[in-house]
């Protein structure tokens, strides 16, 4: 009776131990995150770095912190030079198409409108001609208010690019304090690490280092899952537009899985729009086809998902579904990649015995 006892106090103690955290990990990621991300992503970057500079020093016999520099140097550098390429082409690309927006409104948008227009008015004048009249008013009516809203989205689309570029000096800053924060921690990650580990015991440190271990592996992991999910999509893609007949089908298929990985935009940030324009411009049988290759797309992304980051994870694929819901419902796409792991953490806490919550 009384181990019955002692075994739901220790229940009770570590379900609220664990409540703790995990209601500790959600405020610092809802209010604190934003303020200490630049030095959370710094630290992230030299401890990636600390291994091969820590070999190179080895085979080289040249100073640990000279190594560290360059190697920092080095990453940012080629991280720069994609990321100006690869943004600056987007953001023409973005604002161009932005711009021809109202000219393919009115170029074919209009026409098809007045086309399907002209042939439901036969259809209507050949059952009751009095009501020609009130419905070609209201079809000019809809056209004028349409090609508004259509101007006002474009307009409003370009102010959100000025909005962006109004918010990137702070963006900048941040970056800024990154790159020097890390060039500081790379150089004295050693000194660092010892000086953390000197604030707790010898248990606390091999739970640090259990679970430092366990989270940069579990990193890896979630990238090599998602790089499996992109592989999919793009073998779907390409023999689903090379069906179609669409030109450079596996080059298309490759961009467009790409941009899948995006939680925002996704495939329907390019599928959908391609679609409805395919449908304007009268191609039915590319439109239909694009359609389905959307839908099929999508179910599957939806299947997979949570059975192979979950599977990767150890978590069941119902609970990994669960977990990406309420994370992405809570703080956006931090926690619909951080609930997830925050389970899979759980879990092999508890089936190491750090912690002991489930059975």
């Amino acid at each position: 009776m009384e181990n019955n006892y002692n075994k739901k106090k220790q229940f009770i103690v570590n379900t609220i131990y664990v409540l703790l955290i995990v209601i500790m990990v959600y405020l610092f990621l809802k209010y604190a995150f934003s303020l200490a991300s630049p030095f959370i992503f710094a630290f992230f970057i030299a401890y990636l770095l600390n291994k091969p500079a820590e070999r190179i020093s080895q085979s080289t016999k040249l100073p640990h912190k000279l190594v560290s520099f360059f190697l920092v140097l080095i990453f940012y550098g080629t991280v720069g030079i994609l990321v100006s390429f690869i943004g600056i082409r987007f953001v023409s690309r973005v604002a161009k198409i932005i711009s021809l927006i109202p000219s393919i409104y009115d170029k074919q948008l209009v026409p098809f409108l007045i086309t399907t227009f002209d042939r439901i008015e036969d259809t209507i004048y050949n059952i009751d001609p009095a009501i020609v009249g009130i419905i070609s008013e209201g079809f000019n009516q809809f056209v004028r208010s349409l090609g508004e809203h259509i101007t006002n989205f474009s307009l409003a689309l370009l102010g959100s690019l000025s909005n962006i570029a109004s918010s990137l000096p702070g963006f900048f800053i941040r970056v800024l304090l990154m790159i020097i924060s890390t060039f500081f921690i790379a150089i004295d990650f050693e000194a660092l690490s010892s000086f953390v580990k000197r604030q707790f015991s010898q248990k606390g440190n091999e739970i640090i280092d259990n679970i430092r271990e366990y989270m940069v592996n579990t990193l890896f992991v979630v990238i090599r899952s998602y790089g499996l999910i992109m592989l999919i999509t793009f073998i779907e893609l390409s023999i689903g537009l090379s069906i179609i007949g669409i030109p450079n089908a596996v080059l298309i298929g490759f961009l467009i899985a790409i941009f899948d990985i995006l939680p925002v935009l996704g495939t329907g940030g390019i599928m959908i729009p391609w679609t409805i324009m395919t449908f304007i411009q009268r191609d039915f049988k590319t439109g239909i086809g694009l359609l389905l290759l959307y839908i099929f797309v999508t179910v599957m992304r939806n299947i997979l998902e949570p059975k192979i980051v979950g599977g990767q994870l150890g978590l069941h694929p119902v609970i990994t579904l669960m977990s990406m819901f309420v994370g992405a419902k809570l703080l956006g796409v931090v926690g619909l990649f951080g609930f997830p792991i925050i389970l899979s953490l759980l879990r092999h806490l508890n089936h190491t015995g750090v912690i002991k919550i489930f059975k």
